[in-house]
């Protein structure tokens, strides 16, 4: 077995809230709403997150103004970058710009803004997602993953063929990477 993986992202669109108005939903209103959590227990499962996220060098900033959005958008400008070389890029620096700066990544100036951080050019960005000439393939490709009985996020695909759903530890992803390996040399 080779002491690497040659591993590739692609990520693909899956709305967690694919009915959310425009306007969006304070996080703390939907997530009481939607799971009938209490503030307690969302407030444990932040600090978790953050500290995750510290000791990854990434920064959750779960201010009280927070808000779910309507990610579609997004979504069309990320299946634009993939073609473009720059989806993983673009994708990083969407989840910084909410996550971390509280951004609205439903505005389009903010995608746009975003999209050139990454060196997308931000005039084609803005016309990718007001023209919506990618909407009915990211629908399309929505519909494929619920087919396969996606139906939270995440779940990790590795080729094309075996999923691990959830977050998981390096651990997990090293051991099931070498099952697949194995898998795959056998057959």
């Amino acid at each position: 077995m080779p002491g690497a993986f040659d591993v590739e992202f692609h990520w693909h669109p899956f709305e967690l809230n694919p009915a959310m108005p425009p306007e969006g939903q304070g996080l703390r209103e939907h997530l009481a709403e939607k799971y009938g959590n209490t503030s307690q227990h969302n407030g444990g499962a932040r600090e978790r997150l953050i500290a995750l996220g510290d000791s990854l060098g990434f920064r959750f900033d779960y201010s009280a103004g927070l808000r779910m959005v309507n990610t579609f958008s997004a979504h069309q400008l990320l299946y634009w970058a993939a073609g473009q070389g720059r989806q993983t890029e673009l994708k990083l620096a969407l989840f910084e710009a909410f996550f971390s700066n509280g951004e609205d990544v439903s505005d389009l100036e903010v995608l746009a803004a975003t999209a050139s951080k990454v060196g997308l050019n931000k005039k084609l960005a803005l016309e990718v997602i007001t023209d919506q000439r990618h909407s009915k393939d990211v629908r399309a490709e929505q519909q494929h993953w619920i087919e396969q009985d996606v139906y939270s996020v995440p779940v990790f695909v590795f080729n094309e063929k075996y999923s691990v759903p959830g977050a998981q530890e390096s651990e997990t992803f090293i051991r099931y990477l070498r099952k697949i390996w194995h898998k795959e040399s056998v057959e």
